[in-house]
């Protein structure tokens, strides 16, 4: 299976990562505008897509060959971004240490990013969820009465393409 490079993917994308034998393509053509450098996330009061800047993007330029920008605090933005949408799921408080590194060491690659993130996002959805004590759980079930696999589903309709963070913090 061949996937292309994507940043906090969606739950389905992860899934394939996740199913076996996969390569991750790099010698595409790199197309702006995708899940490839943008992430949409949950929040309280809306959606939230988080954009990984990139510098100029040639005309058909290799996947391989896109930079990061850090001409903005995008790394900053984006993890005050998520510890402000997630920081009251259930899982967020265990799984947030794995996550912040990513923010806080600069890629010259976005495809080195994406690579590693997901692979820590994969081992991340394999472990064994902590046991949430009794307050924890009735505060969860009457959240997710109508859990459909995304936080904030009282507020906002499921969306497809939602990253796999809603998957992790909220399982």
């Amino acid at each position: 299976m061949v996937l292309p490079t994507a940043y906090l993917p969606p739950r389905s994308y992860m899934e394939a990562l996740m199913s076996g034998t996969y390569m991750i393509e790099q010698m595409e053509t790199f197309e702006k505008q995708t899940f490839r450098n943008r992430a949409l996330i949950a929040s309280k009061a809306s959606r939230i897509m988080l954009t990984v800047p990139v510098k100029k993007v040639e005309h058909k330029q290799l996947t391989r060959d896109i930079e990061i920008s850090y001409q903005t605090r995008w790394q900053h933005q984006h993890w005050i971004t998520l510890v402000s949408a997630y920081q009251h799921t259930p899982y967020f408080m265990y799984f947030a240490d794995y996550l912040k590194p990513f923010y806080e060491r600069e890629y010259r690659w976005l495809i080195d990013l994406n690579d590693e993130m997901n692979a820590t996002l994969a081992a991340l959805l394999k472990r064994e969820r902590p046991t949430l004590v009794e307050s924890q759980q009735s505060t969860l079930k009457s959240r997710t009465e109508d859990w459909s696999g995304q936080i904030w589903t009282d507020k906002h309709p499921w969306q497809t393409e939602l990253s796999v963070l809603d998957t992790l913090f909220d399982d």
